[in-house]
C-alpha cells in the first residue's frame, strides 16, 4: 500500500516501472549504446555507395530502412550473445556487473533466444538488399561470438585486434548493401574502423585492467603492463595517417579534417611517453577515440553531399 501510494505520488504505477525495467534491461542486453555507434558507420558505407555509384538517396529508401534495420538487429544479436556467454564473469568487473544476465532479471535462456532470433531477423532483412551484405553481417556474428567471445577474449591477448574484424564490418554492410562488388572505398572504411579499434579498446583496457585483471581475461596491459600497451597503441594511431588519402575524391577539406584528427590523435598518443600518469592519459586516448570517429565519419557524409 505504501509501495502504491509513493508510486502514485511520483507520476508513476508499479506496472510502468516494471514495463520501464523491462526495456531497460532489453537495451542493456542488446548493448544499444554499441548499436547506435555501429549504425553511424554502416549509414556512412550506404550513402558513400549511393555517393560513387552516381544513386540517390532518395530513391532507395527501401534499401536503406532494410540495411540500417537489418544491421541494427544482427548487432543486438551478436550482443545479446555475448550477453548470455559472458555471464560467468560479467560479475567479476564493475562496468559489467549490472547487466540482467548478471542480475538475474533475465534469464539466460531468453537472452539465448532472443540473440538467435534477432540474428536471424537481421539476416533476412539484409538479404533484401544483397546476398553480399548478408553474408558479411554473419561473417560480422560469428567473428565476435565465437572468434572473439568464446575464443580469443579467455585466452590470448591477440583478443582486441580478432575483435575489431567484427567491428569494421559495419560500414562494408552498408555499402555491398548498394554495390556488391569490390571496391576500394569499402576497404579504406574497412581499414579504418579496424586500426580505429585496437588504440580504443586498449586504453580502455588500461583503464579497466584490474577488472580484467579480476576477471581473468588476458588483455594486454593485464598480461604485458602499460609500457608495452602504450607502444602498440601509438603503432596502431600511426597506421591510420594514410587512409584518409585513398578517399581523397571527397576532397581537400576532408583531407584536411582527418588528416588533423589522425595527428592530434598521435600527438596525444606520444605524449603519454611523457606522463607519469597512465590512467588519465588512458582517459584522455579513450575519449579522444570517440569523438575522432563521430566526426570522421560525419565529415565523410557531409563531404559527399552534392
Amino acid at each position: 500500500m505504501v509501495a502504491n501510494e509513493a508510486a502514485s505520488q511520483v507520476g508513476e504505477t508499479p506496472q510502468n516501472i516494471q514495463v520501464t525495467t523491462v526495456w531497460k534491461d532489453f537495451f542493456s542486453v542488446i548493448k544499444i549504446g554499441i548499436v547506435n555507434s555501429n549504425l553511424i558507420t554502416t549509414f556512412t558505407g550506404l550513402w558513400l555507395a549511393f555517393y560513387f555509384m552516381g544513386e540517390g538517396f532518395l530513391e532507395n529508401l527501401q534499401t536503406v530502412f532494410f540495411t540500417l534495420f537489418g544491421s541494427a538487429l544482427i548487432i543486438a544479436g551478436a550482443c545479446s550473445l555475448n550477453n548470455f556467454i559472458d555471464r560467468d564473469i560479467d560479475h567479476l568487473m564493475e562496468r559489467t556487473k549490472t547487466r540482467p544476465t548478471v542480475k538475474g532479471t533475465m534469464e539466460p535462456k531468453r537472452v539465448l533466444w532472443l540473440g538467435i532470433f534477432l540474428t536471424v531477423i537481421g539476416t533476412i532483412s539484409l538479404l533484401m538488399t544483397t546476398v553480399t551484405a548478408a553474408v558479411i553481417g554473419l561473417i560480422g556474428v560469428i567473428t565476435y561470438v565465437f572468434l572473439y567471445t568464446m575464443w580469443s577474449k579467455r585466452s590470448n591477448t591477440l583478443n582486441t585486434v580478432i575483435g575489431s574484424i567484427s567491428g569494421a564490418v559495419p560500414p562494408v554492410i552498408g555499402w555491398t548493401a548498394v554495390d556488391p562488388h569490390f571496391h576500394v572505398v569499402p576497404l579504406v572504411l574497412f581499414l579504418l574502423m579496424f586500426l580505429w579499434q585496437p588504440p580504443h579498446f586498449l586504453a580502455l583496457a588500461m583503464k579497466r585492467c584490474e577488472e580484467y585483471r579480476a576477471a581473468g581475461i588476458p588483455m594486454l596491459p593485464v598480461v604485458h603492463g602499460f609500457a608495452m600497451t602504450k607502444r602498440q597503441i601509438v603503432v596502431w594511431v600511426a597506421c591510420l595517417l594514410p587512409l584518409p588519402f585513398y578517399l581523397f575524391s571527397l576532397g581537400i577539406p576532408f583531407l584536411v579534417i582527418a588528416t588533423l584528427l589522425n595527428v592530434g590523435w598521435l600527438a596525444l598518443g606520444l605524449y603519454g611517453f611523457k606522463m607519469k600518469d597512465d590512467l588519465k592519459w588512458a582517459k584522455w586516448m579513450f575519449i579522444y577515440s570517440l569523438n575522432y570517429l563521430t566526426i570522421l565519419f560525419v565529415t565523410m557524409v557531409i563531404a559527399s553531399i552534392d
